[in-house]
């Protein structure tokens, strides 16, 4: 199912995500994709994304990548992902317009369908990977991330 529109809600107003100017392209079926531009403000030394902006675009594809995993808005309400762990790989200057794609793979989908299906209070752990690419097609780094993912209970 496409949710889009509703990675974007979601996503959109991350403080982070406006610095760095990020968007979302598409999030559907488990699999997403991010983008920025590089910011001249986020720039390190050689003028390349500062290793700070490419975590923080690791960080949205991967949650783009679990709003994905949704049936419908009502799935994702109330679950609160957390970033437990990362690691990233630098392999070339991140220049110009970036993308970062994830696709959950089945580990991470079983696990993150018994928070969505609501099934389980208990939080799920799962690991996210990410590529990045520059303009050209050249992947610039690789992340992941080990998430803590809960839905948050209602208050009565």
């Amino acid at each position: 199912m496409d949710v889009t529109a509703l990675a974007r809600t979601l996503l959109g107003p991350v403080p982070a995500h406006l610095t760095a100017g990020i968007e979302v392209l598409r999030a559907a079926d488990g699999a997403a994709e991010v983008a920025l531009s590089t910011p001249h403000a986020l720039t390190n030394v050689i003028g390349s994304l500062h290793s700070s902006g490419l975590i923080a675009l690791v960080d949205a594809a991967g949650l783009a990548a679990m709003i994905a995993a949704s049936g419908s808005a009502d799935d994702f309400q109330g679950v609160v992902p957390l970033g437990a762990a990362a690691s990233m790989e630098f392999l070339a200057p991140a220049r110009g317009r970036l993308v970062a794609s994830c696709r959950l793979d089945d580990a991470a989908r079983e696990a993150l369908r018994t928070v969505l299906s609501g099934a389980s209070d208990r939080a799920a752990r799962l690991t996210t990977s990410a590529e990045v690419v520059d303009e050209a097609g050249a992947t610039v780094c690789r992340g992941r991330f080990d998430w803590s993912v809960r839905r948050m209970r209602k208050a009565v």
